[in-house]
C-alpha cells in the first residue's frame, strides 16, 4: 500500500476518490460478505480487521516510521465511510481502534510508538476504555483512580461499554491521576488486554451486534509507568479525532441504506399496474431528500477532516474544533437514523423482514445514545450559544 496516493493533495476530490478506490475490494470481498453472520451470531469482526491491517489500512493516520500510510484524517474518513457502508459493526471497531492508535502516535513517546503501534500492522487491534457506569455520557469524569506502587500503577475499575472489549490487543485506559482530588486530572494508560484480571462481559444488544461494546473489568491489573501516556488535556477522544471517525462510520450507514433502497425500488415491480417502486413520486422525493441530507454532511464531514490534517502538520492541538465535531456527530447520526428509517419505508413488507433493511434500521440507532448522547451534546451545544458554563466538574453529595 505504499503507492496509494501519487500526491497528496487533500483539497482534491482525486484523491479522495483514489482512497476510496483502493480500500473498496476489501470492503466488498471481505467485510460486506461477514456483516450478516456477524450481526446474527454476534460475531467481533476478526476477519476483516485482519485483512484491513494486512494492507495498512488500520494504521492509515500513522506514520510510515511507524508502519502507517501516513493519510490522516482524511484517509480515515474515507475508510470509515465505506466499512459504514456495509457494516456498522466493524466501522465502529475500526474508527475506535484508529482513534486509540492515534492517541499514542500524538501523545506517546518512540519507545511506546514501537511497542504498540508497529504490531498494528501485524494485525494487533486497540481501542477506548473510557466511560463508566456511574457517570454515563459525562466521559470526561471519572470516578476510577490509579494507585501507584512504585515504578507501577494497580487499576481497580470497571468501564462501560468498551467497543471491542475483551478482543483488543491493548487498551488506552482513562483515569483519575493517582493522588489527585482534582477531576480533571486524569491519566491514561496503555494496558495489554491479553493479562489477567481483565474481563469482558457478554455484549447483546438492538444493533451493532459484533462490535462487542460491553463492560470491562480491570482487577489488580498492573501497568508500568513507560506505558502512561503524556496527555496535556482530558478530552482524549475530541482530542485525537476519534469520534470524527464514528461520524464517518454514520455517514456510510446513511449512504449504504439509501443504496439498499434505491437497489430495491428500481428492481421492484407492481405487475398489475405494470410500474416499478421508482415510478412512484413520493418515493423519489424522499430518496431524494436523504440524498441532499448526505452530501451536506459529507462535505462537513471532509472539510473538518482537511482541518484536523492541518492542524496535526503545524503540530497544533485539535481540541479547538471539539464543538463543531459535537455539532457535526448530532447530524451525522441522525442522518443515519433518517435514511435507515426511509429505507425501510419504501422497501414495504420487505423492509420489515429479517435482512439488510432490518439490520441497517437497528444499527442506525446505536449513533444516538454514544457519548457525547445527542440530547447531551444539544445541552452542550446550547449552553455555548447562550454563554452559560459548561460545569464538567462537579463533585456529586
Amino acid at each position: 500500500m505504499s503507492n496509494v496516493v501519487t500526491e497528496k493533495n487533500i483539497y482534491s476530490r482525486s484523491y479522495i476518490e483514489e482512497i476510496r478506490e483502493k480500500v473498496k475490494p476489501i470492503v466488498e470481498n471481505v467485510i460486506k460478505p461477514n456483516a450478516g453472520l456477524g450481526d446474527k451470531e454476534g460475531l467481533f469482526p476478526r476477519e476483516s480487521l485482519l485483512a484491513l491491517a494486512k494492507e495498512g489500512w488500520n494504521s492509515v493516520t500513522i506514520p510510515e516510521k511507524w508502519g502507517g500510510l501516513d493519510l490522516g484524517y482524511v484517509g480515515l474518513s474515507v475508510v470509515a465511510e465505506e466499512i459504514g457502508k456495509v457494516d456498522a459493526s466493524t466501522g465502529l471497531v475500526y474508527a475506535m481502534h484508529v482513534g486509540a492508535a492515534q492517541t499514542i502516535n500524538l501523545f506517546g513517546n518512540d519507545d511506546q510508538k514501537a511497542r504498540w503501534l508497529l504490531p498494528i500492522r501485524e494485525g494487533a487491534i486497540t481501542t477506548f476504555a473510557v466511560s463508566e457506569k456511574a457517570t454515563g455520557g459525562h466521559v470526561w469524569y471519572n470516578l476510577s483512580q490509579a494507585v501507584q506502587d512504585g515504578d507501577e500503577y494497580i487499576l481497580n475499575l470497571e468501564k462501560s461499554f468498551t467497543t471491542s472489549g475483551g478482543q483488543s490487543d491493548y487498551y488506552v485506559v482513562q483515569t483519575r491521576t493517582a493522588g489527585s482530588t482534582d477531576p480533571s486530572e486524569h491519566s491514561f494508560f496503555i494496558v495489554d488486554g491479553h493479562q489477567e484480571g481483565i474481563t469482558a462481559k457478554p455484549w447483546k444488544a438492538l444493533g451493532v451486534r459484533g462490535n462487542h461494546s460491553g463492560p470491562l473489568k480491570f482487577e489488580n491489573v498492573r501497568v508500568h509507568h513507560r506505558d502512561l501516556l503524556q496527555v496535556a488535556s482530558h478530552d482524549v477522544i475530541n482530542g485525537t479525532g476519534a469520534i470524527l471517525g464514528l461520524n464517518a462510520v454514520w455517514l456510510g450507514v446513511a449512504q449504504g441504506a439509501l443504496d439498499a433502497a434505491i437497489a430495491h425500488v428500481t428492481k421492484t415491480t407492481h405487475k398489475d399496474f405494470n410500474k416499478n417502486l421508482a415510478d412512484y413520486q413520493v418515493i423519489r422525493q424522499k430518496l431524494a431528500e436523504v440524498k441532499i441530507q448526505i452530501a451536506a454532511v459529507r462535505t462537513w464531514q471532509y472539510d473538518l477532516a482537511r482541518q484536523y490534517d492541518e492542524l496535526c502538520k503545524n503540530n497544533q492541538s485539535l481540541l479547538p474544533l471539539a464543538g463543531e465535531l459535537t455539532e457535526h456527530k448530532v447530524l451525522a447520526t441522525e442522518l443515519a437514523d433518517t435514511a435507515a428509517r426511509v429505507a425501510m419505508d419504501v422497501a414495504g413488507g420487505y423492509g420489515y423482514i429479517e435482512g439488510t433493511f432490518e439490520r441497517i434500521y437497528r444499527d442506525a440507532r446505536g449513533g444516538i445514545p454514544m457519548a457525547p448522547s445527542n440530547n447531551l451534546a444539544r445541552e452542550q451545544i446550547g449552553k455555548g450559544l447562550v454563554g452559560l458554563p459548561l460545569e464538567l466538574f462537579e463533585e456529586g453529595k
